[in-house]
């Protein structure tokens, strides 16, 4: 039995996610108005009834994203907040909050969400016991470390970050940003303290760098790696972006749909598409084009590299080129690299990057050939060599915008003759299998061939969302008379009856938690950090003989780890003692504007980690 392989996006309303079901998306990730890990991105449940109706349609599948913790007098909110997703026709729920397991409420799939920090193999046989049916791995996994936790719960789905911004710090265990502002990345209202800039300085005091992003992670762009996460055992690959524009996600989607539907058409039958259609026609999709702070691989080979985003945090698009001579204030001459997404046009926005490191930019008026006149927008002007970025395209943004494609399920129909003038019309749709037939009467025509002809035709077209294409006429007996609007109308009478047919939800309450094998539970390992921050939520821990400390943001503790990381500024520097023998890991400092926090080394873990000062 072929695998099926999911391609997951991120819709910050409704219009995105139905972009990304155009574009190519086998399910999509949205939040309603509470308790979504970005707290601008929220949905009406309305609004996300109609996006789940416009998915259903295709075999693509909603997730409401209720993942962050959630406080003790915000339980009942919560739970109503379930039945609200079920009702509105969600698929499942991602999960970070425990507590929910308590709760009673209607039957629906839970996923954990990445804030459940699932970066052992241990962490997933606790999640999975707890009747997790997909977990959301941390993006600071190898390919072997992947491969070793899908080989332990083979009863679960795993599921991949592959496209998009990556946190300095392992996911769910992040609390700089309530530390410094009160406002918790566990609720969602995260300040992004990791594209700060920061001074750098030993433990005695001495600068080593002055004003660097060096938190700063470039995006992550596994594309090409799509196969090699299938053969280890993942089976969703998730694009990060739920702030992202309709744009960017119509252009990774399109880019990766195209790369996931290579990799299925190659594999001889091992792996399908969850969904069902492709889109049809549209722009041509250029990931590198879009926003991004440069890409990585991060750590899917188990080996470190050049991690950080370098002098900027924001993103700056596509290099082009460098400047070969200024010519007069306002226009250059730019070598232009070859392979460049679209050519250099009127209307696009370029930037650089300055000594200083602040990003400066400005507008291509007149382009001609490598000569450049520009309004310059902030900053410094360029000079000779600097490297030239296209941080904003503007023949792909209008193709994107004025040409997206259409998403079409193939659908084979078949005409049967009954005798007299009685004829039998069935489709089938690829991918759900749907039926529909319709009976008609006809006249018989006097010219089988220019019937056949006219039937092919007429029959042969797109109505609703179904391409169809007669394959079957009867080799014997006579054929219909019918003008070319009667067959529209049959085609399209098809079409309405290969709909799938929406059933009301199962509303029924239960408390999943009560349905568990007690005895089958599996106890963590982590036993701190645990983000309890309501009774039942730390109900769960007891059952298993753990006592959870409170959550930080409910009792801040001011020795906690405010951060643990993969990312190693030692190694990112040059100063590990791997690298540079003789070097000693000892604490550095990270200063912002007089908020000093100190940077300590767990080599034997080989992990970074952030406390306050």
């Amino acid at each position: 039995m072929s695998v099926a392989l999911e391609l997951l996006a991120p819709a910050k309303n409704k219009d995105i996610g139905i972009a990304a079901i155009d574009c190519g998306a086998d399910a999509v990730y949205i939040a309603g108005p509470a308790f979504g890990a970005r707290e601008a991105a929220g949905n009406s449940f309305a609004d996300i009834a109609q996006l789940t109706a416009y998915a259903h349609r295709f075999g693509a599948r909603v997730y409401l994203t209720l993942n962050t913790i959630i406080y003790e007098d915000e339980l009942e909110e919560a739970r109503r907040c379930v039945f609200s997703a079920v009702e509105a026709g969600c698929d499942a729920l991602i999960v970070q909050d425990l507590g929910l397991l308590r709760m009673s409420i209607p039957k629906i799939e839970l996923h954990a969400s990445t804030q459940c920090n699932i970066r052992t193999v241990e962490q997933a046989r606790w999640l999975a016991s707890l009747g997790f049916r997909k977990l959301v791995l941390a993006r600071e996994l190898s390919l072997a470390q992947i491969n070793a936790i899908a080989f332990a719960v083979p009863d679960c789905e795993i599921e991949c970050f592959v496209h998009g911004a990556l946190c300095v710090c392992y996911s769910g265990q992040c609390y700089l940003s309530q530390w410094l502002a009160g406002r918790s990345a566990n609720r969602g209202s995260c300040i992004q303290a990791c594209r700060s800039r920061y001074d750098l300085l030993d433990q005695d005091g001495k600068l080593l760098m002055k004003d660097k992003a060096i938190l700063s992670l470039k995006d992550l762009s596994l594309q090409d790696r799509l196969g090699q996460l299938a053969e280890a055992g993942a089976t969703s690959f998730k694009i990060e972006g739920r702030l992202k524009n309709i744009s960017y996600v119509r252009n990774i989607v399109r880019a990766y749909s195209n790369t996931l539907d290579s990799l299925i058409a190659s594999s001889g039958g091992t792996y399908t598409r969850s969904s069902w259609g492709s889109p049809e026609g549209g722009f041509t999709p250029h990931p590198e084009a879009t926003f991004n702070r440069g890409y990585t691989g991060y750590f899917i080979d188990g080996t470190r590299g050049q991690w950080n985003s370098g002098a900027y945090a924001k993103g700056i698009g596509e290099p082009i080129g460098e400047v070969l001579r200024i010519i007069r204030p306002g226009t250059m001459e730019l070598k232009l690299r070859k392979g460049i997404s679209t050519p250099l046009a009127n209307g696009d926005g370029l930037c650089f990057i300055p000594g200083k490191g602040e990003i400066s930019g400005m507008k291509a008026d007149t382009v001609s050939g490598s000569t450049v006149t520009y309004s310059q927008n902030t900053g410094a002007a360029p000079t000779t060599g600097t490297t030239v970025y296209r941080s904003f395209n503007h023949a792909l943004e209008k193709a994107i915008e004025n040409n997206p494609p259409v998403r079409l399920i193939p659908a084979t129909a078949r005409l049967e003759y009954e005798g007299g003038t009685s004829y039998t019309l069935t489709a089938t749709a690829s991918g759900s299998g749907a039926t529909a037939s319709v009976r008609f009467t006809a006249e018989q025509s006097r010219n089988r061939d220019k019937a056949a002809a006219g039937l092919k035709a007429s029959l042969s077209k797109r109505s609703g969302i179904f391409s169809f294409c007669l394959t079957d006429i009867p080799e014997e007996g006579p054929l219909p008379f019918l003008p070319a609007s009667a067959l529209n109308s049959l085609r399209r009478e098809l079409a309405s009856g290969l709909e799938p047919v929406t059933t009301p939800p199962d509303m029924t309450a239960h408390v999943p938690f009560d349905s568990l094998d007690k005895n089958a539970l599996i106890p963590p390992a982590q036993r701190h950090r645990l983000n309890c921050a309501n009774s039942l939520s730390r109900s769960v821990y007891r059952a298993v003989g753990i006592e959870p400390e409170a959550a930080f943001e409910t009792v801040p503790d001011p020795d906690a780890e405010l951060m643990r990381c993969k990312y190693c500024i030692r190694w990112q520097t040059g100063r590990c003692p791997k690298q540079k023998p003789g070097e000693r890991a000892t604490p550095l400092l990270l200063d912002n504007n007089g908020r000093r926090l100190r940077a300590t080394f767990d080599c034997a873990r080989c992990e970074m980690t952030i406390k306050a000062i």
